[in-house]
């Protein structure tokens, strides 16, 4: 009988062992800063602002929310915090954190990019994954054209988007290409340097298109190895299905589904639009909902592991220990190569320490760039701490817990 280590998500010790006190009480006191809604919701208005119009800000944000939240403003800065993890048995999942910029030559320039943070993560044994955005290397308005026309199709993703691209303009026919042929660059770097590539999720409008890229990739790269992910938001009530009809269509042309399991990220906005426009939520009715559908995800993935690759990437505790639980019935190793643990950087020190003390393959995963960059990621982590029920005050007791335990 396999023995295995215990895991409490309680030891602080474990936790922030990696972070000075000076480091602990600059985060005690930013998470009591989001503690408070007035003081974020005005945060998060005057940050932009502020940098749009050439305020002397960026030394505020570099010493309060970006070092908490950011590895940094270039990939030199940003080693060191790999660096640091590693001492940990941490590893990193690197995210070039550019939004928004539209325009064919933007987005030329963030394919480059993406090569060349690939290129650095295959000569970093600690950075197994990095994080592509297609909005980064596509049109908007593009994606929402092809997920509009799908949705008026018949059949799987696969033959509706197919049905589609055909039907397109010959001058928009031309840019899909353009865009194809950026993610076939991208993951060719990634298959070549050993390094994975996380197709992040995006709005429900134009999540269709994204979908059915990434399983092309899968097609081609993913064969008896695992190149490309899949990011798959449970806070959707279709998504476990679609987990399932992906796991089907991997099976059925004979590659790895690479599945990274989320929560989720716009349900505000989604809830809006969907009420303004007048058409069904695709958000869950309840949290229990959504939290029922994660964990039966992540049941679903390790009950397939030899032909899933999984990357739990939830704050949940109950979810990851789940995920344990689950490892330990089937007797595999917790470094299982098809099975990996994921969290921000800068939130739920508790789970990904513990894990990786536990001999978990954990990761943070860690955006970096130029704040005024950043500063669209920085702000939803703002928000998101004051609206995850709980997530601020957990945050707050767990520094507080630990910074005791340094005086005693």
């Amino acid at each position: 009988m396999k023995s295995y280590p215990p895991i409490s998500f309680d030891n602080t010790e474990f936790a922030f062992e990696y972070k000075s006190d000076r480091q602990l009480k600059k985060a005690r006191f930013l998470f009591s800063l989001m503690g408070k809604p007035w003081l974020v919701k005005l945060g998060t208005r005057l940050a932009p602002w502020s940098i749009k119009a050439g305020l002397p800000v960026n030394g505020i944000i570099r010493d309060t929310i970006f070092v908490q939240f950011v590895g940094g403003e270039t990939l030199a800065e940003t080693t060191k915090v790999a660096e640091l993890l590693e001492k940990y048995h941490v590893q990193v999942i690197l995210d070039y954190g550019v939004e928004g910029k539209e325009g064919e030559e933007n987005f030329d320039h963030a394919c480059d990019e993406f090569i060349r943070v690939i290129n650095y993560a295959g000569s970093e044994p600690n950075v197994p994954f990095m994080s592509v955005k297609v909005t980064g290397i596509a049109r908007f308005g593009l994606l929402e054209k092809l997920d509009a026309a799908m949705h008026q199709a018949q059949g799987t993703l696969m033959k509706r988007f197919l049905k589609t691209i055909t039907e397109l303009g010959a001058e928009e026919k031309e840019e899909w290409h353009r865009v194809r042929n950026r993610m076939m660059r991208i993951c060719e770097a990634a298959d070549q340097n050993k390094v994975g590539v996380l197709v992040d999720a995006e709005e429900t409008w134009i999540q269709d298109p994204v979908d059915a890229l990434t399983i092309l990739m899968m097609d081609t790269f993913n064969k008896g190895k695992c190149v490309v992910y899949n990011t798959i938001q449970h806070y959707r009530h279709d998504r476990l299905s679609f987990l399932k009809d992906s796991y089907a269509a991997a099976a059925e042309r004979g590659f790895v589904l690479g599945a990274k399991l989320v929560r989720g990220a716009y349900m505000e906005k989604e809830r809006k639009r969907a009420a303004e426009l007048g058409y069904p939520s695709p958000i869950q009715p309840d949290k229990e909902s959504t939290d029922r559908d994660y964990n039966t995800g992540v049941e679903f993935c390790i009950q397939h592991l030899d032909k899933i690759a999984l990357i739990v990437a939830s704050h949940n505790e109950y979810s990851n220990l789940y995920a344990t639980e689950l490892i330990k019935q089937k007797g595999l190793p917790f470094n299982h190569r098809h099975i990996h643990w994921s969290q921000l950087y800068g939130m739920s020190d508790n789970i990904t320490f513990n894990l990786a003390h536990a001999g978990c393959s954990v990761s943070k995963y860690l955006p970096f760039g130029p704040i005024k960059d950043v500063i669209p990621y920085l702000m939803r982590r703002a928000q998101e701490n004051t609206s995850v029920k709980g997530q601020t005050g957990r945050e707050l007791g767990l520094i507080k817990k630990e910074l005791e335990r340094r005086v005693r």
